[in-house]
């Protein structure tokens, strides 16, 4: 085989991969194509649910949930996927609360939780001393709690710059910057 043959072969085989690696790229674009317009539409039919179930509803909200799900079937078939499919941590004890739901109309609001507040922060109207953290144990401005096992990385900030660089900030006493 002559050295025109074998870079003739050589060309043929990068066409056929740069045609393989084209259709993947086309193909992933698709996808994510697809997926985001089943992301809106699903996200559209949520909001019209929820406000009919708020007692909210745009008076021809039935009809825009029948189109949006005839929409998603007609997705769903041309685009080979299933949109039914549970989101993984999807609890279906919690998107199925009973009248307990503050959001239905006419039920009372929750009671505002008790106790420190998370994470160790501080409440919303500060520390409950003049100069103490909210609770035994906890840190003030959000730290964690003390015995909590939470070390603090060991790490060491360098040096600041010599006052014999003119970019150092803040400049030595007694010096003008450029000077």
């Amino acid at each position: 085989m002559g050295l025109m043959d074998k870079v003739k072969a050589q060309a043929t085989v990068l066409a056929q991969k740069t045609q393989e690696t084209a259709r993947e790229g086309k193909a992933r674009l698709d996808q994510a194509t697809a997926s985001r317009h089943s992301d809106t539409m699903l996200r559209n039919l949520g909001a019209l649910v929820y406000a009919e179930q708020t007692g909210r509803a745009a008076p021809d909200s039935a009809d825009q949930i029948a189109r949006l799900i005839s929409q998603l079937r007609a997705h769903e078939a041309e685009n080979g996927i299933n949109l039914a499919v549970q989101p993984s941590g999807w609890n279906p004890a919690v998107a199925t609360q009973d009248s307990d739901d503050p959001g239905r109309p006419g039920q009372p609001a929750p009671p505002p939780p008790s106790g420190p507040p998370p994470f160790g922060g501080q409440s919303p109207s500060g520390p409950s001393g003049p100069s103490g953290p909210s609770a035994p144990g906890q840190q003030p401005f959000g730290g964690p709690p003390s015995g909590s096992g939470f070390t603090q990385p060991d790490y060491t900030f360098p040096p600041p710059p010599s006052g014999d660089d003119p970019t150092s900030y803040p400049p030595e006493p007694g010096t003008t910057p450029n000077s």
